[in-house]
Protein backbone atom coordinates (compact mmCIF):
# COMPACT_ATOMS: atom_id res chain seq x y z
CA UNK A 1 0.00 0.00 0.00
CA UNK A 2 2.92 2.73 1.26
CA UNK A 3 4.64 1.88 -2.09
CA UNK A 4 1.41 2.51 -4.12
CA UNK A 5 0.79 5.96 -2.26
CA UNK A 6 4.18 6.69 -3.33
CA UNK A 7 3.53 5.73 -6.83
CA UNK A 8 0.65 8.21 -6.91
CA UNK A 9 2.20 11.40 -5.39
CA UNK A 10 5.11 10.50 -7.95
CA UNK A 11 3.24 10.71 -10.80
CA UNK A 12 1.50 13.82 -9.36
CA UNK A 13 4.47 15.59 -9.23
CA UNK A 14 5.74 14.62 -12.59
CA UNK A 15 2.23 16.01 -13.81
CA UNK A 16 2.73 19.24 -12.11
CA UNK A 17 5.73 19.76 -13.49
CA UNK A 18 5.32 18.67 -16.60
CA UNK A 19 1.88 21.44 -16.72
CA UNK A 20 4.08 24.14 -15.23
CA UNK A 21 7.33 24.05 -17.91
CA UNK A 22 4.51 23.46 -20.69
CA UNK A 23 2.64 26.57 -19.69
CA UNK A 24 6.10 28.72 -19.53
CA UNK A 25 8.00 27.28 -22.71
CA UNK A 26 5.18 25.51 -24.52
CA UNK A 27 5.11 21.92 -25.82
CA UNK A 28 7.43 22.22 -28.89
CA UNK A 29 10.28 24.23 -26.38
CA UNK A 30 9.65 22.15 -23.05
CA UNK A 31 12.51 19.33 -22.77
CA UNK A 32 12.18 15.77 -20.69
CA UNK A 33 15.50 17.18 -19.17
CA UNK A 34 13.49 20.68 -17.62
CA UNK A 35 10.53 18.53 -16.37
CA UNK A 36 12.95 16.29 -14.61
CA UNK A 37 14.27 19.09 -12.77
CA UNK A 38 11.92 20.96 -11.73
CA UNK A 39 9.95 17.60 -10.86
CA UNK A 40 13.14 16.32 -8.75
CA UNK A 41 12.60 13.15 -9.90
CA UNK A 42 14.86 10.07 -11.70
CA UNK A 43 14.26 9.47 -15.57
CA UNK A 44 13.71 5.94 -14.49
CA UNK A 45 10.78 7.20 -12.49
CA UNK A 46 9.22 9.41 -14.73
CA UNK A 47 9.48 6.15 -17.64
CA UNK A 48 7.64 4.05 -15.18
CA UNK A 49 4.90 6.72 -15.11
CA UNK A 50 5.18 8.29 -19.07
CA UNK A 51 6.53 6.99 -22.27
CA UNK A 52 7.25 10.09 -23.82
CA UNK A 53 6.52 14.16 -23.91
CA UNK A 54 3.42 12.99 -25.64
CA UNK A 55 2.27 10.96 -22.99
CA UNK A 56 3.02 13.69 -20.10
CA UNK A 57 0.78 16.25 -22.07
CA UNK A 58 -2.19 13.36 -22.55
CA UNK A 59 -1.92 12.72 -18.63
CA UNK A 60 -2.30 16.42 -18.18
CA UNK A 61 -5.08 17.11 -20.48
CA UNK A 62 -6.60 13.75 -18.61
CA UNK A 63 -6.62 16.50 -15.38
CA UNK A 64 -9.41 18.24 -16.48
CA UNK A 65 -11.79 15.42 -16.06
CA UNK A 66 -10.20 14.24 -13.27
CA UNK A 67 -12.52 14.62 -10.61
CA UNK A 68 -15.88 12.79 -9.57
CA UNK A 69 -18.74 15.24 -8.44
CA UNK A 70 -21.87 13.85 -6.84
CA UNK A 71 -24.25 12.73 -8.70
CA UNK A 72 -27.32 14.01 -9.28
CA UNK A 73 -30.87 13.32 -9.68
CA UNK A 74 -30.72 15.01 -13.29
CA UNK A 75 -28.27 14.30 -15.86
CA UNK A 76 -28.53 18.10 -16.81
CA UNK A 77 -27.69 19.21 -13.31
CA UNK A 78 -24.07 16.63 -13.77
CA UNK A 79 -23.86 18.53 -17.04
CA UNK A 80 -23.70 21.83 -15.42
CA UNK A 81 -22.11 20.79 -12.10
CA UNK A 82 -19.06 19.95 -14.76
CA UNK A 83 -19.06 22.90 -16.26
CA UNK A 84 -19.06 25.43 -13.56
CA UNK A 85 -16.26 23.17 -11.81
CA UNK A 86 -14.34 23.28 -14.31
CA UNK A 87 -14.85 27.15 -14.87
CA UNK A 88 -13.47 26.98 -11.07
CA UNK A 89 -10.69 24.94 -11.15
CA UNK A 90 -9.32 26.91 -14.27
CA UNK A 91 -9.14 29.74 -11.94
CA UNK A 92 -7.79 27.90 -8.74
CA UNK A 93 -5.47 25.10 -9.73
CA UNK A 94 -2.77 25.31 -12.14
CA UNK A 95 -2.34 21.86 -13.44
CA UNK A 96 -5.75 22.29 -15.18
CA UNK A 97 -5.25 25.69 -16.11
CA UNK A 98 -1.92 24.11 -18.14
CA UNK A 99 -3.87 21.45 -19.79
CA UNK A 100 -6.67 23.90 -21.24
CA UNK A 101 -3.31 26.12 -22.25
CA UNK A 102 -1.75 23.35 -24.02
CA UNK A 103 -5.34 21.81 -25.68
CA UNK A 104 -5.09 25.58 -27.04
CA UNK A 105 -1.70 26.02 -28.07
CA UNK A 106 -1.40 26.30 -31.70
CA UNK A 107 2.08 26.61 -31.34
CA UNK A 108 2.09 22.80 -30.64
CA UNK A 109 2.50 21.53 -33.95
CA UNK A 110 3.51 18.18 -32.95
CA UNK A 111 1.32 17.29 -30.90
CA UNK A 112 -2.39 15.70 -31.15
CA UNK A 113 -4.25 17.90 -29.08
CA UNK A 114 -7.90 15.93 -29.69
CA UNK A 115 -7.62 13.99 -27.37
CA UNK A 116 -8.20 17.12 -24.88
CA UNK A 117 -11.46 17.64 -26.77
CA UNK A 118 -12.80 14.20 -27.86
CA UNK A 119 -12.43 13.34 -23.76
CA UNK A 120 -14.37 16.71 -22.71
CA UNK A 121 -16.77 15.82 -25.65
CA UNK A 122 -17.46 12.11 -25.08
CA UNK A 123 -18.51 13.24 -21.20
CA UNK A 124 -20.64 15.92 -22.08
CA UNK A 125 -22.19 13.54 -24.96
CA UNK A 126 -22.71 10.58 -22.28
CA UNK A 127 -24.27 13.05 -20.05
CA UNK A 128 -27.02 14.09 -22.69
CA UNK A 129 -27.43 10.94 -24.09
CA UNK A 130 -28.64 9.39 -20.48
CA UNK A 131 -30.83 13.13 -20.56
CA UNK A 132 -32.46 12.18 -23.40
CA UNK A 133 -32.96 8.94 -22.28
CA UNK A 134 -34.71 10.42 -19.06
CA UNK A 135 -36.92 12.98 -20.66
CA UNK A 136 -35.08 15.65 -20.04
CA UNK A 137 -34.21 17.14 -23.21
CA UNK A 138 -36.57 18.49 -25.82
CA UNK A 139 -37.42 15.77 -28.44
CA UNK A 140 -35.44 18.00 -31.58
CA UNK A 141 -31.69 17.43 -30.10
CA UNK A 142 -29.29 16.01 -31.49
CA UNK A 143 -26.46 14.77 -28.52
CA UNK A 144 -23.57 14.87 -30.62
CA UNK A 145 -23.60 18.24 -32.26
CA UNK A 146 -25.27 19.78 -28.73
CA UNK A 147 -21.98 18.21 -26.56
CA UNK A 148 -19.54 19.28 -29.82
CA UNK A 149 -21.02 22.74 -29.51
CA UNK A 150 -21.41 23.25 -25.72
CA UNK A 151 -17.65 22.19 -25.40
CA UNK A 152 -16.66 24.82 -28.60
CA UNK A 153 -18.78 27.64 -26.27
CA UNK A 154 -16.67 27.04 -23.43
CA UNK A 155 -13.70 27.31 -24.52
CA UNK A 156 -14.44 30.44 -26.52
CA UNK A 157 -15.65 32.22 -23.19
CA UNK A 158 -13.32 30.69 -21.14
CA UNK A 159 -10.51 32.14 -23.55
CA UNK A 160 -12.55 35.29 -23.60
CA UNK A 161 -11.97 35.68 -19.94
CA UNK A 162 -8.54 34.77 -19.54
CA UNK A 163 -7.77 37.67 -22.30
CA UNK A 164 -9.83 40.47 -20.21
CA UNK A 165 -9.04 39.32 -16.75
CA UNK A 166 -7.29 36.17 -16.29
CA UNK A 167 -10.15 34.42 -15.71
CA UNK A 168 -11.41 36.32 -13.10
CA UNK A 169 -15.19 36.47 -13.89
CA UNK A 170 -15.46 32.78 -15.58
CA UNK A 171 -17.63 31.31 -13.05
CA UNK A 172 -20.24 34.34 -14.25
CA UNK A 173 -19.39 34.01 -17.99
CA UNK A 174 -20.04 30.13 -17.70
CA UNK A 175 -23.31 30.84 -15.61
CA UNK A 176 -24.57 33.83 -18.54
CA UNK A 177 -23.26 30.36 -21.62
CA UNK A 178 -25.69 28.12 -19.76
CA UNK A 179 -28.53 30.26 -19.08
CA UNK A 180 -28.62 30.89 -22.89
CA UNK A 181 -27.78 27.17 -23.99
CA UNK A 182 -29.80 25.15 -21.54
CA UNK A 183 -33.17 26.66 -23.08
CA UNK A 184 -32.98 25.75 -26.60
CA UNK A 185 -32.25 21.75 -25.11
CA UNK A 186 -34.38 21.41 -22.11
CA UNK A 187 -37.57 20.38 -20.98
CA UNK A 188 -38.95 23.45 -19.11
CA UNK A 189 -39.88 21.34 -16.22
CA UNK A 190 -36.25 19.90 -16.15
CA UNK A 191 -35.11 23.67 -17.06
CA UNK A 192 -36.82 25.22 -13.71
CA UNK A 193 -35.08 22.92 -10.95
CA UNK A 194 -31.02 23.08 -12.30
CA UNK A 195 -29.26 25.34 -9.97
CA UNK A 196 -27.02 27.34 -12.42
CA UNK A 197 -25.56 29.47 -9.15
CA UNK A 198 -22.37 30.94 -9.46
CA UNK A 199 -21.54 29.35 -6.27
CA UNK A 200 -22.77 26.49 -6.56
CA UNK A 201 -18.97 24.63 -8.07
CA UNK A 202 -17.03 25.96 -4.69
CA UNK A 203 -20.10 24.34 -2.56
CA UNK A 204 -19.65 20.75 -4.82
CA UNK A 205 -15.72 21.18 -4.50
CA UNK A 206 -16.18 21.51 -0.85
CA UNK A 207 -18.56 18.87 -0.47
CA UNK A 208 -15.93 16.63 -2.34
CA UNK A 209 -13.30 17.61 -0.12
CA UNK A 210 -15.23 16.79 2.99
CA UNK A 211 -15.84 12.95 1.75
CA UNK A 212 -12.53 12.79 0.42
CA UNK A 213 -11.28 13.59 4.16
CA UNK A 214 -13.54 11.53 5.57
CA UNK A 215 -12.89 8.11 3.51
CA UNK A 216 -9.35 9.00 4.37
CA UNK A 217 -10.22 9.08 7.92
CA UNK A 218 -11.96 6.04 7.98
CA UNK A 219 -8.92 4.36 5.45
CA UNK A 220 -6.37 5.10 8.20
CA UNK A 221 -8.22 4.73 11.28
CA UNK A 222 -8.52 0.90 9.81
CA UNK A 223 -5.28 0.39 8.72
CA UNK A 224 -4.12 1.49 12.58
CA UNK A 225 -6.68 0.18 14.91
CA UNK A 226 -5.25 -3.34 16.01
CA UNK A 227 -6.68 -6.80 15.48
CA UNK A 228 -6.72 -7.84 18.33
CA UNK A 229 -5.03 -10.46 20.42
CA UNK A 230 -5.84 -14.21 19.15
CA UNK A 231 -8.69 -15.71 21.76
CA UNK A 232 -7.79 -18.99 22.54
CA UNK A 233 -10.71 -21.73 21.88
CA UNK A 234 -9.89 -22.59 25.49
CA UNK A 235 -8.03 -25.26 27.68
CA UNK A 236 -8.42 -28.59 25.33
CA UNK A 237 -10.97 -30.89 27.66
CA UNK A 238 -9.56 -34.21 28.22
CA UNK A 239 -12.25 -36.65 27.19
CA UNK A 240 -11.62 -38.69 30.09
CA UNK A 241 -9.99 -42.19 30.69
CA UNK A 242 -10.96 -44.75 28.34
CA UNK A 243 -13.84 -47.12 30.26
CA UNK A 244 -12.42 -50.63 29.41
CA UNK A 245 -15.45 -52.67 28.25
CA UNK A 246 -14.00 -55.18 30.91
CA UNK A 247 -12.42 -58.64 30.83
CA UNK A 248 -14.14 -60.91 28.08
CA UNK A 249 -15.85 -63.51 29.77
CA UNK A 250 -16.23 -67.06 29.14
CA UNK A 251 -19.33 -67.10 27.29
CA UNK A 252 -20.18 -70.10 29.85
CA UNK A 253 -20.41 -73.72 29.91
CA UNK A 254 -21.47 -75.04 27.13
CA UNK A 255 -25.13 -76.36 27.75
CA UNK A 256 -25.61 -80.04 26.12
CA UNK A 257 -29.03 -80.30 24.06
CA UNK A 258 -31.70 -81.86 25.76
CA UNK A 259 -32.98 -84.88 23.90
CA UNK A 260 -36.65 -84.62 23.13
CA UNK A 261 -36.85 -88.04 25.20
CA UNK A 262 -35.62 -91.73 25.41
Amino acid sequence: MARQERAIRTRRTILEAAAAVFDERGYTSATIGEILDRAGVTKGALYFHFGSKEELAVGVFEEQLAIALPPQSSKLQELVDSGLVMARRLRSEPLVRASVGLALDQGAMDLDRTPAFRMWIDQNTQLLTEAKERGELLQHVDVAETAELLVGSFSGVQLLSQLRCQRQDLERRVVVLFEHFLPSITVPAVLARLDISVDRAERLLAQVRREGETAVAVEASMSSAPSGPSVPSGPSVPSGPSVPSGPSGPSGPSVPSVPSGA
